[in-house]
């Protein structure tokens, strides 16, 4: 198992694992699957991460910028889906904490999280990698003509105090 900077082509296991979770109706509420372009696009072009296992990507994770303003410049969302089958084996949390380190060495002061309530592992997973809830976003918006409430996390690095 190794990680390495997500390439264009990881993209489609990226995309297939990114399904998987759009299925799952509790890890985002995007319904389809972006092309290349959309989905580079929408994260920063650092700090994105594959795990490989056996030369498969296994899991993926990458930042998006919360804004465009300078003063927001070291805040940045992460992203992270891990393929069902490696699910609760340490993936999740060996990619994140790579992200974390990662995203130091790039001037990141601030991770933000934004979990669906219902995404126990997800929630999990960040706070035992340091993320701690700062709220809740009730009733944020619709996925499926369903209501969903966000949980809100943060982490802030110990390297910009």
């Amino acid at each position: 198992m190794k990680i390495i900077a997500l390439q264009k082509e990881h993209y489609p296991a990226v995309s297939e694992i990114y399904r998987l979770g759009i299925s799952s109706g509790i890890a985002t509420f995007e319904t389809e699957i972006p092309d290349w372009d959309t989905w580079n696009k929408k994260f920063l072009a650092i700090s994105r991460f594959v795990i490989l296992e056996n030369d498969q990507v296994k899991a993926w994770c990458a930042l998006s910028a919360v804004s465009n303003r300078a003063v927001y410049k070291g805040v940045a969302e992460d992203t992270i889906y891990v393929a069902p089958e490696c699910q609760g084996k340490g993936f999740g949390k060996m990619l994140l904490m790579h992200l974390i380190i990662e995203s130091e060495k790039n001037g990141f002061w601030t991770l933000q999280a934004g979990i669906f309530s219902e995404n126990k592992a997800s929630i999990k997973l960040h706070e035992n990698c340091g993320f701690r809830t700062i709220g809740e976003r009730e009733k944020i918006a619709k996925r499926d003509n369903i209501w969903h409430d966000n949980i809100i996390m943060e982490r802030r690095s110990q390297a910009f105090n």
